[in-house]
């Protein structure tokens, strides 16, 4: 079973704060089954956007791990990231937005198993 949006997003935000990156929900979405997307702006006017991953990339014998997708190889401008986001939102009311600020571009979503 996966864990609550809520719950993983709370402790996301808490694991890049322990790393020193300053983070913060833009937007909420549904408390129990939401999708998550995940902006990582590197504070130079682009960003790298994390996207669910689709449902065919998940393993069968771990299937209550949450799996990020970057949306392009390289990080793009902000903008470009914004209109995804807009975008989403459309499609989805019920999605969130988490943004985070690294210069380096860490994510730790790799990490981010729930």
């Amino acid at each position: 079973m996966r864990l609550k949006s809520a719950i993983w997003v709370a402790a996301y935000l808490r694991r890049c704060q322990t790393e020193g990156i300053f983070g913060a929900v833009r937007k909420r979405g549904a408390e129990e089954a939401g999708a998550v997307f995940v902006k990582v702006a590197l504070l130079d006017g682009n960003a790298m956007l994390y996207a669910p991953a689709p449902q065919t990339a998940y393993d069968e014998s771990r299937p209550s791990e949450r799996i990020f997708t970057p949306t392009s190889p390289q990080p793009v401008p902000e903008a470009s990231v914004e209109e995804r986001l807009a975008k989403e939102i459309r499609f989805d009311p019920d999605v969130w937005i988490v943004e985070t600020e690294d210069r380096a571009g860490r994510h730790f979503l790799d990490l981010a198993k729930a």
